[in-house]
């Protein structure tokens, strides 16, 4: 039983779903099954596209609402995946345009072996950016999702990449983790992690490298420069890493419960 992709896709323009197209072939020669979450601006916007990406025997489209928040909808896919899924079955949480990434530049390989590598993977897994993944990205990215490594790391006692950007378990294990989950922003990816604190592994990897180049064909040192002086950056960031700070204070009894939803 080979591993299984679950990830969201929303593309308001349809510009990038031929993007993907390419990428199915390849994926399927070390995983048997890619849950998609298709918003539905990008159903709308591309129904031939996602129509055609229905008809792929390798895809389980799954639709999510735009009008839910974007933990509400993580959440939601990740449920229709375990309800789809075999228990013992290996899921790799991730991301869209870093799977693009990986799968499209020198990293091919090496990503192709990481995950062939996971088929029998007992315990919850994080793939991790390495250091040379790190230096690639703006300093700000790092500097500001280390708040929250450093904050859990004194609370639990481990140095833990709350903000994940890949994380591998098992089916059962996942619809387990996900019944925890409490909150409906981005930070739900940090309840995730809390949820097997004691149990995950980390693993860093360079096919983590910051893609947003490669994604918007931007020069990768104008743009980093770009990003890193601007505060429009900074609230963005500030603005997931917050909540998950808040989320690892309360997790550790030093914080108020999150509002009704």
């Amino acid at each position: 039983m080979g591993p299984s992709f679950v990830f969201p896709l929303h593309d308001a323009t349809g510009a990038r779903l031929a993007r993907y197209e390419r990428i199915w072939p390849v994926l399927a020669t070390v995983a048997d099954r890619a849950y998609v979450g298709v918003t539905s601006v990008t159903q709308a916007r591309s129904p031939d596209a996602i129509g055609k990406l229905a008809r792929n025997s390798f895809v389980e489209v799954v639709p999510i609402s735009d009008q839910a928040l974007i933990g509400d909808q993580f959440c939601g896919l990740y449920r229709a995946a375990v309800n789809h899924a075999e228990g013992d079955s290996v899921m790799h949480l991730c991301f869209s345009d870093r799977l693009a990434f990986a799968l499209e530049s020198s990293h091919r390989e090496r990503f192709l072996a990481d995950v062939a590598s996971t088929t029998d993977c007992a315990t919850p897994l994080i793939f991790a950016r390495s250091e040379y993944a790190w230096s690639t990205h703006p300093k700000n990215y790092r500097d500001i999702e280390g708040f929250v490594t450093t904050l859990g790391e004194h609370l639990f006692g481990r140095r833990l990449d709350y903000g994940w950007c890949h994380l591998v378990l098992r089916a059962r294990r996942l619809a387990e983790v996900v019944r925890q989950v409490r909150n409906h922003d981005l930070s739900v990816v940090s309840e995730l992690v809390l949820a097997v604190r004691d149990e995950v592994e980390m693993k860093e990897v360079d096919w983590l490298e910051w893609e947003d180049p490669h994604d918007l064909g931007r020069d990768a040192r104008a743009l980093r420069v770009e990003r890193e002086t601007s505060v429009a950056e900074v609230q963005k960031r500030l603005g997931y890493t917050i909540p998950m700070m808040q989320t690892l204070l309360r997790a550790a009894g030093g914080g108020p419960s999150p509002a009704a939803g």
